[in-house]
């Protein structure tokens, strides 16, 4: 980034605060986790299941996870939260603030878009429409608790078609494809309006 770019970002981080906790529609429930908690063990366990590991590259012992949380829980980029259907955990959720990620360079973000990435623990819970119907109620959570927010952002690897299709089935839509150290990612996009899809 140049410098007028960069000196226009440090004054939208003072502008923006860590993402919202939503609250969500229908039988799910979002929730934050707290370091220390019993929660730090169920994380880890799906971490460490190989459908979940082949796609986040995150088996890391139970020690390290907990430093995670613990790491995303004390500052302003993101907030590590459990996802609950009919008061049962699904899914282990990352709400970023895309201001503050290495994504956002890679587009013409907003300050004020928000982006998500999403873990289903249970190999069981897979391919049963629990994604799609979650990832609806988190856009339009987030949406709903920040007026500002005209975006909400996902950038799975573009080899994950599983999790791509997920997320176009909860109204997110593919506006190009950006390079991470780790990955070529599917830039997906749920706007709040037509006009809020960004051009690049």
């Amino acid at each position: 980034m140049g410098s007028e770019t960069e000196t226009l970002v440090a004054r939208w981080l003072d502008l923006v605060g860590p993402p919202p906790v939503p609250v969500l529609s229908g039988p799910w429930r979002i929730g934050a986790m707290t370091p220390g908690g019993d929660d730090v063990d169920l994380v880890w366990r799906w971490m460490n299941s190989p459908h979940v590991a082949a796609a986040w590259d995150q088996a890391w012992p139970r020690e390290r996870w907990a430093g995670e949380i613990e790491r995303q829980a004390a500052g302003a980029h993101s907030r590590p939260c459990l996802a609950y259907l009919d008061g049962e955990p699904v899914a282990y959720l990352e709400l970023y603030r895309v201001l503050r990620d290495r994504l956002a360079p890679l587009y013409p973000c907003r300050p004020h878009d928000l982006g998500v990435h999403i873990a289903i623990g249970a190999p069981g819970d897979i391919g049963r429409g629990l994604g799609r119907s979650l990832l609806a109620a988190v856009a339009a959570g987030l949406l709903a608790a920040e007026e500002t927010c005209t975006r909400v952002v996902a950038e799975p690897n573009v080899l994950n078609t599983a999790s791509i299709r997920a997320f176009t089935a909860a109204g997110f839509r593919r506006a190009g494809e950006v390079t991470l150290p780790h990955k070529t990612a599917a830039l997906l996009v749920h706007p709040r309006t037509e006009e809020d899809l960004p051009q690049w």
